[in-house]
C-alpha cells in the first residue's frame, strides 16, 4: 500500500511541474489608490517624455540583441512621480509583517517588481538572496540592489511562495512610495539581473498562473477619473475581468509586431480630433499605467495644438487653453482594434481641483495631451497613459498576446 501511495504522490508532483494546476475559482481583485505627490512641485510633461525616452531606448536595444546602458538615459533632471496609482502589497512571511505593507506603483510598462524606496525590507523566514543583483532605469527614475525571492501577498488567496523581488539599496524617483509592482510582458527583465544578464524574471502574474491561483494568464484593470488628491477608486483583477467595471463588450487589439512598441503593451491605433481632422494616422505606441499623460508624437501632436489652439504654461509644463476654447472642443477618437474609442472634451483636461497640487492655478484648464518629443515613425508614436485608461476599462492578456478597451459608466464624466 505505501509503495503504490508514494509512487501516485510522485507522478502527481511530476504532472503539477508539467502543468499549471487549474483551480475554478473567479478573478482575484486587487484594489488601487490613486495619489497625487504634493511634498514638491512637479513637471508632468518633463517627467513623462523622460520615460517615453527610457521606454523607447529599451525597446530599441532589445531589438537589437543589445542591453540597455542605463548611462545613457540618467543623464537629466529626475522628477519624483506626481501622480500615481499605488496597491498595498505584503512581503515576507508570517502575516506580522503585512502589518505595514509596501506601497507599489502599478506598473505595465515594466515587469520587475522591487520594494525598499521608501522603507526598509524587512527579511522573514521566506527570505533568500540570490548571487544577482539588480537593476531598472525608467528614465522618470532608476532603482539598483540586490536580489531576494521572497513570498508576495497580493491580496486574499493571492500568495506567491519564492517570487522574485529587488531590494532597493538605491533609488531616485519614488518619494512617497516603497517600489514597483511590475506587471509588463516578462521579456522586459532580460538584462536586469547580473552575472545572470540573460535570465527572465517571471512576473507576478506569471506565477500566479503557473502556480494555478488563476486560470488565466491575464489581468483586468478599472481606473477612475476623481478630484481628490488621493482616493481608493481603482481595481487590478487577476485571472479575468471584472464585468461591473466596464459596459458593452471588450474589444481586443493584437500586440503590434512593430519595434520597439511590440517589446511593451504595444497596439497600432489612429487618432481624430472631432469629425475629420487626422491627428494621427494608424501607427504602433504603448498602453502604460506608468506615463500620466497621452503622449503622442510631435508631429502628431502639432496638429493637435494647431486644432485646439492650445499655448505652453511654462509653469506646469503642460499646454494650456482658454474656457471659451474649452467649450469648443472637440472629442478625440483612438480607433483600435476596428473600434473608435472616444475621448470627450472633459477627459481631455486636467481635473481643474487639481491644479494647484501640479503648481497650477486654480482656474486655468490644462491639456493631459501632449508631446512625446518625437515625430512619428520611430516605432513607438503614442502612449496612452492612465488620464486615458481613467476612461476606459484595459486588459492586458498574456495568453492571447493582446490589450482589450472597454468603454465605462465614467467614459463620458464631467468629474474634470
Amino acid at each position: 500500500m505505501f509503495p503504490t501511495t508514494l509512487l501516485t504522490a510522485l507522478l502527481l508532483a511530476f504532472s503539477v511541474a508539467a502543468n499549471p494546476v487549474v483551480i475554478d475559482r473567479p478573478p482575484v481583485t486587487l484594489h488601487l489608490s490613486r495619489r497625487v505627490n504634493v511634498t514638491s512641485i512637479h513637471n508632468l510633461l518633463r517627467h513623462d517624455q523622460a520615460r517615453a525616452k527610457a521606454l523607447k531606448a529599451k525597446g530599441a536595444a532589445k531589438a537589437a540583441g543589445t542591453t540597455l546602458d542605463t548611462r545613457a538615459i540618467i543623464n537629466e533632471q529626475v522628477d519624483n512621480q506626481a501622480v500615481t496609482y499605488i496597491a498595498s502589497v505584503g512581503v515576507g512571511s508570517p502575516a506580522t509583517n503585512f502589518l505595514k505593507p509596501d506601497d507599489l506603483l502599478i506598473d505595465t510598462g515594466s515587469s520587475n517588481t522591487w520594494v525598499g524606496a521608501g522603507k526598509a525590507y524587512v527579511r522573514t523566514s521566506a527570505s533568500t538572496q540570490t548571487s544577482n543583483r539588480v537593476s531598472v532605469t525608467y528614465g522618470s527614475g532608476s532603482f539598483s540592489g540586490n536580489e531576494f525571492t521572497d513570498q508576495v501577498t497580493l491580496a486574499s488567496g493571492l500568495v506567491i511562495p519564492r517570487q522574485s523581488i529587488g531590494v532597493a539599496t538605491r533609488s531616485q524617483g519614488f518619494d512617497g512610495v516603497d517600489g514597483i509592482l511590475g506587471i509588463g510582458p516578462v521579456d522586459l527583465t532580460e538584462g536586469t539581473l547580473s552575472p545572470a544578464t540573460n535570465s527572465l524574471v517571471p512576473t507576478v502574474t506569471d506565477n500566479l498562473f503557473s502556480q494555478g491561483t488563476i486560470t488565466n494568464n491575464e489581468i483586468g484593470i478599472s481606473f477612475e477619473p476623481t478630484t481628490t488628491v488621493e482616493v481608493l477608486n481603482g481595481e487590478l483583477t487577476w485571472g479575468g475581468t471584472d464585468s461591473s467595471k466596464f459596459t458593452g463588450s471588450i474589444t481586443f487589439i493584437p500586440i503590434t509586431s512593430t519595434s520597439p512598441a511590440s517589446f511593451f503593451w504595444g497596439i497600432n491605433q489612429s487618432i481624430r480630433y472631432g469629425t475629420s481632422t487626422n491627428i494621427l494616422s494608424t501607427t504602433a505606441g504603448i498602453v502604460d499605467t506608468g506615463t500620466t499623460l497621452i503622449l503622442i508624437a510631435t508631429d502628431a501632436f502639432n496638429r493637435y495644438r494647431s486644432a485646439t489652439g492650445a499655448v505652453v504654461d511654462n509653469t506646469v509644463g503642460l499646454f494650456r487653453i482658454t474656457t471659451a476654447q474649452f467649450a469648443r472642443l472637440q472629442s478625440l477618437f483612438f480607433t483600435a482594434g476596428g473600434r473608435s474609442f472616444e475621448l470627450t472634451a472633459n477627459a481631455q483636461i486636467w481635473p481643474r481641483s487639481l491644479n494647484t497640487a501640479i503648481g497650477g492655478t486654480t482656474n486655468n484648464v490644462y491639456l493631459i495631451v501632449n508631446d512625446l518629443g518625437t515625430n512619428s515613425g520611430e516605432g513607438l508614436d503614442f502612449i496612452n497613459g492612465y488620464t486615458f485608461l481613467e476612461r476606459f476599462y484595459s486588459v492586458f492578456d498574456t495568453s492571447n498576446n493582446r490589450v482589450g478597451f472597454a468603454t465605462t459608466p465614467f467614459t463620458t464624466a464631467t468629474t474634470n
